[in-house]
């Protein structure tokens, strides 16, 4: 049973086995991203529900840009009939995207942020759709940000701090996630928030993700209200509240 007054507020996961969920049924591929779209679609609503505030979910890898052209595309279609305001707006859920988005086709972007805008103020809980994003591309893309502003003079090197780069990070509008999921039983992080997981509690479930569903969730939130988070402390200053 787990504790409503101790829901995470950042939940982020990587929803991994939508292929092999379909090719395991003998269908193509592209099934399994379909399957998987519902399942994006009851989890965000939960978590809404539960009061989770942000909700990120790694949609779309710099890496997937390597997959056949036929199933990129796919996913692309995909994403773009799964951008419907309603269901938005009746979770009042707000739309954000995380990555690399010079590599997305224009008509595609215009989409999404077309969403980002209409739903600017939602204030329930904020889906974070990394989309065409790495975690390396994303510090990268921090340090570029940084070094133009050194380059400029309106930032010296003493002035660079973790606040300065977490601030630089795509990221940077959302906390760090308390719990990270991933589905499909791979046990690795996959260039995902690498510098925002630095405390995340991580949870890896076999459950392919077109069949992570409410109760999934809640296991996996329970297993994370059972871990003592010590952020470098003893036990003893935990129980403390040192």
């Amino acid at each position: 049973m787990i504790d409503t007054d101790r829901i995470p507020r950042h939940i982020a996961i990587i929803m991994d086995g939508n292929g092999r969920w379909a090719e395991a049924r003998g269908q193509n591929r592209s099934k399994g991203h379909q399957a998987g779209a519902e399942s994006v679609d009851k989890i965000t609503a939960e978590c809404a529900r539960l009061g989770v505030k942000y909700l990120t979910l790694y949609t779309f890898s710099t890496e997937n840009w390597n997959r056949p052209p036929a199933e990129v595309e796919a996913i692309m279609q995909l994403l773009l009939s799964n951008l419907v305001e309603e269901t938005f707006m009746k979770n009042n859920v707000r739309l954000r995207i995380i990555g690399d988005r010079s590599r997305v086709a224009p008509h595609v972007m215009k989409a999404i942020e077309a969403m980002e805008e209409r739903t600017a103020g939602n204030d329930r809980m904020t889906l974070v759709l990394a989309f065409s994003y790495s975690s390396r591309w994303e510090i990268t893309d921090a340090v570029r940000r940084i070094a133009r502003e050194v380059e400029a003079g309106r930032m010296q090197a003493a002035d660079i701090d973790e606040a300065t780069f977490a601030r630089c990070l795509d990221s940077s509008f959302a906390p760090d996630p308390e719990l990270i999921i991933r589905t499909g039983g791979e046990q690795r992080i996959s260039n995902f928030l690498l510098w925002q997981c630095a405390y995340s509690e991580l949870y890896f479930t076999p459950i392919f993700w077109p069949d992570f569903d409410e109760q999934a969730l809640y296991d996996a939130i329970e297993d994370y209200q059972h871990r003592e988070r010590r952020f470098g402390k003893t036990s003893a200053q935990v129980k403390d509240g040192e």
